[in-house]
């Protein structure tokens, strides 16, 4: 399997409220940038996206390492929340809904396509490739305002 990387950030102007998101992708030498935004979301909706359309723009099985700074994503697959609140029909443990079902049942899909480990870092602590998807999340939010 190749070993591509992948940092990503989102962004919200309000929560709700417009917001980007991006990711960097890189398979040794070569990278690419992808970023994106709407005009009403929220911040976690955007971490996700970003997530998800990286993984998407991959166009064979990897070995991911995904890099967020988005404690959401992060626990939410590490301590297995997500697989928990699926098997419980999107609900969480006080039976009130998981937020963005949809977005976590299509980066779960991607999840059986790669083999992805996820890494945090604390955002906005000088981390070369999240201030750089920071730059760019927060370029496609300025679009939508």
């Amino acid at each position: 399997m190749k070993k591509v990387e992948i940092f990503t950030d989102g962004a919200c102007s309000g929560n709700p409220g417009p917001g980007g998101w991006a990711a960097v992708l890189r398979y040794g030498t070569t990278e690419k940038e992808l970023s994106g935004g709407e005009a009403a979301t929220t911040n976690n909706r955007m971490e996700l996206t970003a997530v998800i359309e990286a993984l998407n723009a991959l166009k064979m099985p990897c070995e991911v390492s995904v890099t967020t700074d988005s404690k959401y994503v992060f626990e939410s697959i590490t301590k297995g929340w997500v697989y928990k609140w699926k098997d419980n029909n999107w609900r969480k443990p006080d039976k009130k809904p998981a937020l963005n079902p949809d977005l976590w049942g299509e980066l779960l899909s991607l999840l059986d396509v790669h083999k992805v480990t996820f890494y945090w870092v604390k955002g906005h602590n000088e981390h070369p490739e999240n201030e750089r998807c920071d730059r760019l999340a927060v370029a496609e939010c300025e679009k939508y305002k």
